[in-house]
């Protein structure tokens, strides 16, 4: 079964609120089975939108990476980003 990522552009807009959704969110993450690949880091924007924050973590399957996103536990944390940040989240399966 092939991994998947998940992939999200973020501009923060409450440093605060938004720390508390990323301090819930990697434990809901976690317990999915997902492993931070990118959260943050040094970037260069090529093309399309720029926003500063950038990560991408690995799942075990889309299927996992689904789940985890509309489990309670990552939903509570998403409403601490919800009027803090503005983002673009995406699902990719990996080719094998």
């Amino acid at each position: 079964m092939p991994t998947a990522l998940w992939i999200a552009h973020v501009k923060v807009t409450d440093e605060a609120r938004y720390g508390e959704y990323a301090k819930r969110a990697t434990v809901a993450i976690a317990a999915h089975g997902g492993k931070f690949l990118a959260r943050g880091g040094r970037y260069e924007q090529l093309e399309g939108n720029d926003r500063a924050r950038n990560v991408v973590a690995r799942f075990p399957s889309l299927q996992a990476a689904h789940d985890c996103y509309f489990s309670a536990a990552y939903q509570e944390a998403l409403s601490h980003a919800r009027d803090a940040s503005e983002r673009d989240l995406m699902i990719v399966e990996e080719i094998e």
